[in-house]
């Protein structure tokens, strides 16, 4: 997986402006002819793309650079603090999955009890097609898993449970909980395996323009249109909509280099304008915190699609994990390691009161999102940390560079003196009140 120095960071770096889509009532014509793309149909045809080419911009740096291969998981090293945006609550495994109409790949998965774990498969579009756990497999959580082309009957074994995809090509995330006991969690990380037939047909990851966070994709977006809706169906409802749009303007960009410069300048100057800002006030936001609901299955919203892909690809839907993001206090200062902050949560909104299984609240640098070293080696806190709650049974999570006075020690999270810092909250299978946003982590308050 790209560690991305943009992940979440880029997303929610600039909280509080106002948030701009591509519902804009912008609708400029280039011509009066009406087979000629309005400037917000180019606007909402880049918007629509955009999700997909960083999908495909994945698979190639995958593929092509990490050279992982198909079908071939990639073992993720326990607790290993040396990346960006380092989860160190989970042993994480990876892998691109390839099938064809002849072939399945079967997925093994271990027995796992008393521990959070989940395999989430997604398509080419980022959006989440199933976890593969005791909630959504009550009958049958662990054992074979045969991960079929839809639509297609080739030979599985009698005792695996069928998984249709919606492509040849799928991606492969799962978490095992480490919980204290890395060791175990380690064996059953490896525990997770193929097995892949011989003979399966996999085409190699389209080839696109290299572009960057700092440099989005261009009006090139539309060079190959067609064999990029080709290569993967979508679940969004309204597609079909936004695929037609994308086709009329890959249809009148190729009538000339005049309309090919119209539409590259309407792109740069509204489509990438449009995208960012959307980035910068995305979600909801309360106390210095900001929150997605809609990762993993994005309804219609090309916006939300692009912007999670963006700062996050491979987000999980809210029902398996949630994620609050702080880069400023609850007064909109930007956090800083000089100052001394307080997140207390009351007794009845505990965070161990609002999951199902666990939670964590991670530190990072910014704005390269890595751990910040610290004499205790201690990075996040969560629900096994034994943190102490206070004399009316709240609890207070402590922000400072050195330890604030009167705070125990369990309970402080060093941050880097003079200078600016991140916290992500991860709640892993929230309750309802949390799915709801009924349930808000505590305000992060700045202490005289």
């Amino acid at each position: 997986m790209k560690k991305s120095i943009l992940i979440l960071v880029a997303i929610f770096l600039f909280i509080g402006c106002k948030r701009e889509t591509s519902t804009s009532t912008d609708t400029t014509s280039v011509s009066e002819n009406n087979s000629t793309p309005t400037d917000q149909d180019i606007i909402d045809a880049y918007t629509y793309l955009y999700a997909r080419y960083l999908v495909i911009q994945q698979e190639n740096h995958d593929i092509n650079v990490e050279k992982v291969g198909y079908n071939k998981i990639k073992y993720n090293p326990l607790g290993s603090a040396q990346f960006v945006n380092p989860n160190l609550d989970v042993a994480y495994l990876e892998a691109w999955i390839a099938v064809d109409a002849a072939h399945a790949v079967i997925l093994n998965v271990p027995k796992i009890e008393g521990r959070y774990y989940t395999a989430q498969l997604l398509d080419g579009w980022g959006e989440v097609i199933t976890n593969i756990n005791e909630r959504n497999y009550p009958k049958t959580p662990y054992g074979k898993f045969a991960l079929v082309l839809k639509g297609t009957n080739p030979t599985i074994p009698a005792d695996a449970v069928k998984i249709e995809l919606p492509s040849e090509k799928v991606k492969m995330l799962a978490r095992v909980e480490l919980k204290g006991t890395p060791a175990v969690a380690k064996k059953l990380q490896e525990q997770f395996t193929f097995n892949v037939p011989d003979g399966i047909k996999i085409a190699p990851p389209i080839a696109i323009p290299e572009f960057t966070p700092k440099a989005p994709i261009g009006g090139e977006i539309f060079d190959k249109v067609e064999e990029v809706l080709k290569s993967y169906p979508d679940a969004m409802p309204k597609a079909k909509e936004y695929q037609a749009k994308a086709i009329a303007v890959s249809e009148y960009a190729k009538t000339g280099d005049k309309a090919k410069a119209y539409i590259d300048e309407v792109v740069k100057t509204k489509a990438i304008p449009a995208f960012l800002a959307g980035a910068k006030g995305f979600g909801t936001q309360k106390g210095g915190w900001s929150v997605s609901y809609v990762a993993g299955k994005f309804g219609d919203d090309i916006m939300a699609r692009d912007i999670i892909n963006y700062g996050g690809l491979w987000a999980n839907t809210i029902q398996e994990a949630i994620y609050f993001v702080g880069l400023t206090d609850s007064n909109k200062e930007v956090l800083n390691g000089d100052k001394v902050y307080e997140i207390k949560f009351p007794k009845d909104q505990l965070p161990d009161l609002a999951v199902n299984a666990f939670w964590s609240v991670t530190l990072y640098s910014v704005p390269d999102y890595r751990v910040v070293d610290n004499k205790l080696k201690r990075y996040n806190l969560n629900n096994i940390s034994d943190l102490k709650k206070n004399s009316d049974g709240s609890l207070s999570i402590w922000l400072a560079s050195s330890l604030p006075k009167d705070a125990p020690q369990s309970n402080w999270l060093p941050t880097p003196a003079g200078k600016g810092f991140a916290l992500t909250m991860r709640m892993y299978v929230s309750k309802k009140e949390v799915l709801d946003g009924k349930w808000f982590p505590a305000p992060i308050e700045q202490k005289k």
